[in-house]
């Protein structure tokens, strides 16, 4: 028996796609189905001839209204990918749809917010046109919490980025960022948005998370290595999406009517991470050095230079950290370092050399002069016991 020919109408170039597809990978692994995978060779998502296509199925991401329009009519098995919507009117008729829940997405960001003491919530989104739907429920999900809380729901849309703009867009970001009442927690439409957002508080020299805390949506690795302060974000349940669309195109495959189907997938959790870990701090002192410390610990600077940057001498900052933090500005920057590291070593394809290096020690040989103090243990050890 021949492979059912599916045609997978995704953008390889987003996590969220490249997480969907991934499960349908995986339910084709667990299961031994066999199907023949028709993809753009840059995996990218075009419509153009899909009306011709000979196969016997599509799984399509939903929220391009182009691919919507050009797949919704096609005589054959069809299953949406996509956000959820509060109003099922908006969900397409007679074709099953598998949605990851912005609902709880959102919820998920917005308690984290709250269980660090925040009081003060914003939301950075992304201009209303036809392909930013799911963005705006999320901003609607946000809206509706924070005014069942009786609270004041900022948002801000800012301005779609390419090359051109960035740099206005980047001010205008930053100049958003310095009008906010703080602190304030801020979740962010998308990972992407989020490390705009970052950068943007360092334009603006305002503190994260001290004065303002963010959250993103997706844990995009990329993201996370591109960002000089690591982002916390809400995990999508995007694998099981996948595997669930796949499921229901192989039982539509074999007679099933599927055709009134909606499910919704849940968040996997949240990756915490330095971004939303808000303190109550009274310095402002403390602050701006802990702000400049996580940008630039890795880089080997000294506690001098924190106060250099922070702009008073080294004993009074040291007096600030001792009565804010109960440690110096070195343990701080250690600690620091040491968490950069941990973060690598759980990646096998870098070297403990590396790891060092990257991670702002002089030398390896001090790298585990450090963790045996600090941990008892060598990297090597402390990696093992990561795997177990």
């Amino acid at each position: 028996m021949s492979p059912y020919r599916i045609a997978l109408l995704f953008n390889a170039n987003k996590v969220y796609d490249r997480q969907v597809i991934t499960g349908i990978g995986q339910h084709l692994t667990f299961t031994r189905v066999k199907w023949d995978l028709f993809m753009e060779e840059d995996f990218r998502s075009r419509t153009a001839g899909i009306h011709l296509w000979r196969g016997d199925g599509i799984i399509a991401d939903f929220d391009d209204p182009i691919v919507a329009e050009a797949v919704s009519a096609l005589p054959l098995p069809v299953v949406a990918v996509g956000g959820s919507y509060a109003n099922e009117a908006h969900y397409p008729s007679n074709i099953p749809y598998v949605a990851t829940d912005n609902q709880k997405l959102v919820r998920t960001a917005y308690d984290h917010l709250i269980e660090h003491g925040l009081e003060r919530f914003a939301f950075f989104g992304k201009p209303p046109e036809p392909g930013n739907r799911w963005a705006y429920e999320r901003e609607s999900w946000f809206r509706k919490m924070t005014d069942d809380d009786g609270l004041d729901g900022i948002i801000y849309h800012g301005s779609p980025t390419n090359a051109g703009g960035w740099g206005r867009a980047q001010e205008d970001v930053a100049e958003w960022v310095r009008s906010l009442p703080k602190p304030i927690g801020i979740i962010a439409a998308t990972d992407a948005r989020a490390r705009q957002l970052l950068q943007a508080c360092i334009v603006a020299d305002v503190p994260v998370p001290e004065q303002v805390a963010i959250v993103g949506i997706d844990n995009d690795p990329i993201v996370q290595m591109l960002s000089c302060i690591r982002l916390t974000s809400v995990i999508q349940g995007a694998e099981e999406m996948g595997r669930t669309a796949a499921q229901l195109l192989h039982q539509m495959l074999h007679g099933g009517d599927c055709s009134t189907t909606r499910i919704l997938v849940p968040p996997v959790g949240i990756n915490v991470q330095a971004s939303s870990q808000h303190q109550c701090i009274v310095s402002p002192y403390v602050m701006r050095a802990r702000h400049y410390i996580r940008q630039y610990a890795c880089m080997g600077i000294k506690t001098e230079q924190v106060a250099d940057y922070v702009g008073i001498s080294r004993t009074p900052l040291e007096e600030h950290f001792k009565r804010e933090l109960k440690k110096s500005v070195h343990q701080v920057i250690l600690e620091h370092k040491l968490e950069t590291a941990r973060h690598m070593l759980a990646d096998p394809s870098i070297s403990l050399s590396d790891v060092a290096v990257r991670s702002g020690f002089t030398s390896l040989q001090y790298m585990y002069a450090v963790f045996r103090r600090e941990f008892d243990c060598t990297p090597k050890q402390y990696l093992e016991k990561l795997r177990v």
